[in-house]
């Protein structure tokens, strides 16, 4: 009995080291605006969104925060066609609780503005773009070409950003050492140390 659970354990024990080896995830979540937060751009920073953007790498598994007042402002994703005249009627998906992420499940270019009057013809709107291996980002007046494949409407959410963070983009590293000691574990349980 002794001697199947040896290669059991080594089974286990190389299945973890196995997973350890193949899974290496970063994921970053990206405050829109970074101090500037969402809002109607000043006069003297009207292209806020499109500089912070330029700034920002955006791959599949980040998400973009939007930190607003939500009593006063909104969030929503909008085709290409609602992104160019600031037609902010039928809305993909809308967001309004003043802590807003949404996650980038795919490639594809990505539409948003606020959904308040005024706002989007102020320059209260962002594009991004993934699209083969590297992501893009425009400025508010961008208006991509006729030919440019339509985004994905795939989108989830996860819970809103805790209040006790100052950094405008936090990286999430999955913790695989966790699953490195429940292998151990079981490779101890199974030889009876446990």
């Amino acid at each position: 009995m002794a001697c199947m659970r040896i290669p059991r354990c080594q089974f286990w024990c190389a299945l973890q080291f196995l997973l350890l080896l193949q899974t290496n995830v970063f994921c970053f979540q990206h405050k829109v605006g970074d101090l500037d937060a969402w809002g109607i751009p000043t006069d003297s920073n009207k292209n806020v969104y499109a500089k912070w953007s330029k700034n920002q790498e955006f791959k599949i598994g980040d998400s973009l925060f939007f930190l607003y007042p939500p009593s006063q402002d909104s969030v929503i994703q909008v085709t290409k066609e609602a992104y160019r005249s600031c037609n902010m009627k039928d809305p993909i998906l809308k967001l309004n609780d003043g802590n807003s992420l949404f996650n980038i499940t795919e490639k594809g270019e990505f539409f948003f503005t606020s959904e308040e009057e005024g706002h989007c013809g102020k320059g209260q709107k962002l594009y991004i773009s993934l699209l083969g291996n590297a992501s893009y980002a425009e400025s508010p007046d961008y208006s991509p070409s006729a030919s440019a494949p339509s985004y994905p409407t795939v989108f989830g959410s996860i819970p809103a950003q805790s209040s006790s963070s100052t950094s405008s983009s936090s990286m999430i590293k999955v913790p695989f050492s966790v699953a490195a000691l429940a292998g151990l574990f079981i490779c101890a349980m199974m030889r009876g140390l446990i």
